[in-house]
Formats: structure tokens, C-alpha cells, sequence
């Protein structure tokens, strides 16, 4: 029952948000960066593995709208951590972050991820709604199939432009500061995540996708790091080399 998954999503968001709280009066520093990186991509996993239950029973509007307003709640109660790697490779790439925090930034992130399926193994196996029926079998024998349904490097194309597209309207968003930036930039991401979700999964995250599909029937390891590292990685750094072009575009535009 669509009720079931709004209470598993709601349980998620309130552990991660204790889990924030307790690790609050640790001195800053990169071990704490490092705890506030791993409990937001655990929140955004568990989140979506239950998203993903929704997308097949509810349709993909029903994904759509959890989504919007998840992104929504996360980007008011994460502070500077992401749950995505790409952000800190555009720092590094920037000269604004060290290769060693993003390094720790990036294995939080995917340990965190990973390690919250654990916690959905558990709640799945309650079956408490008739959706999460076998879920928890299926998982421990990792039956699950991947999103791909088209060739990799179609894949790979669409997660980067895809990522490309989040990434410019993230900017042009701080850039201009409209009212409700926050909704807008939401609102940009959820479509982008809905545009690709029949070809590529639109997952926009390799963290994301490695924790929700790494291992899954339908590509090899390989092809999983092509589509969801390299493809929506190098769709976030091109942004940095874009983005000059369409300040200069809104300039010309402006006078």
C-alpha cells in the first residue's frame, strides 16, 4: 500500500535525522565530515530503495512527486554534505577542496549507501505491505535487474547530459536567487531523474546507483562504472567548462 512506503520513507528520514543530531557536538574535522557524508547518502538510498518499490507499483508521477519533495526536505537538513561524489570532484577539479577530503567524502558515500540496504533487508523482511513481499529474499540473493535498456554508451551519454543539465540549473539558480530556489532546483532534478528513468534508471548519482543496482543482472561491473561513474561525473565537471559560455550568453542577452 502506497500508505506502508510513505510510513518505510518517513522511518528513514527520522533515523538519519538522529543520527545527524548525535553526531552534532563532534569537533569539526574530516572525521566528522566523513560520519555527515555517509548518514546523508544512507538517507538517500534508503529513501529511493523504497522509491523504487513505488515507481513499480504507483507509476513514475507517484516517483516523481516523492521524489520532488524528498530533494526538497534533504536540501534543508544535510548542510554542506551531498551523498554525491561529482560535487567534490568539481571542488578538487576547482582547486576549492583537497584530494584527500575528497577522497573521504567519496568512501563515506558509497559506505553509507551500502550499508543502509541492510537496514531495508530488515524492513522488507517484515512484509508488512503485500509490495515488500519477497523483496527481502530477492535481495539477500541479490535477484534484481538493471535499468539499463540501452546500449552503454548511450547510457553513459545520458546520465552525463542528464547530470549536465542538474548541474547549469543549480548554478543559474544561485546565481539569479529566485523565490523558491529551492523547489526550482528540485523541480529541475526530478525531471531530469524522470526524463532518463526508462532508458538509463536516472539515477544522476553514481553513489545512488551503486548502491540501489551495482551487481544487478543486465551489465557487468564495467559497464555499471562506465553509465554511473564516468557518465554522470564527466556530465558535472563539463559543467564547469559550460557554464562560463551561458554566463556569457545571459550577459549578452541582458543588455
Amino acid at each position: 500500500m502506497l500508505h506502508t512506503g510513505t510510513c518505510q520513507v518517513l522511518l528513514v528520514l527520522f533515523l538519519c535525522e538522529l543520527a545527524r543530531k548525535l553526531i552534532a557536538p563532534l569537533n569539526p574535522g574530516l572525521v566528522k565530515t566523513a560520519l555527515n557524508e555517509a548518514i546523508a547518502a544512507a538517507d538517500l538510498c534508503g529513501c529511493c530503495f523504497e522509491l523504487i518499490i513505488i515507481a513499480d507499483n504507483y507509476g513514475l508521477a507517484a516517483y516523481g512527486i516523492y521524489l520532488f519533495l524528498l530533494t526538497i526536505w534533504w536540501s534543508m537538513h544535510w548542510g554542506d554534505a551531498t551523498a554525491c561524489p561529482y560535487n567534490h570532484f568539481e571542488e578538487c577539479v576547482q582547486g576549492n577542496m583537497s584530494r584527500q577530503e575528497t577522497a573521504v567524502r567519496t568512501v563515506a558515500q558509497t559506505l553509507g549507501g551500502i550499508l543502509v540496504f541492510r537496514l531495508i533487508q530488515i524492513l522488507w523482511a517484515l512484509e508488512i505491505s503485500e509490495t515488500h513481499v519477497g523483496r527481502s529474499h530477492s535481495a539477500v540473493y541479490n535477484v534484481c535487474s538493471a535499468d539499463l535498456t540501452v546500449p552503454v554508451l548511450h547510457g553513459a551519454i545520458i546520465e552525463g547530459v542528464c547530470t549536465l543539465i542538474c548541474r547549469l540549473g543549480s548554478r543559474l539558480i544561485a546565481m539569479k536567487e529566485p523565490q523558491y530556489a529551492t523547489a526550482i532546483d528540485s523541480f529541475i532534478s526530478t525531471a531530469m531523474v524522470c526524463a532518463a528513468f526508462s532508458t538509463s534508471g536516472g539515477y544522476l548519482n553514481p553513489v545512488l546507483a551503486t548502491s540501489l543496482k551495482f551487481g544487478c543482472r543486465g551489465h557487468t561491473p564495467m559497464e555499471h562504472f562506465v553509465v554511473y561513474w564516468v557518465g554522470s561525473s564527466l556530465g558535472a565537471l563539463s559543467s564547469l567548462y559550460t557554464w562560463p559560455h551561458v554566463e556569457e550568453a545571459l550577459a549578452v542577452k541582458s543588455e
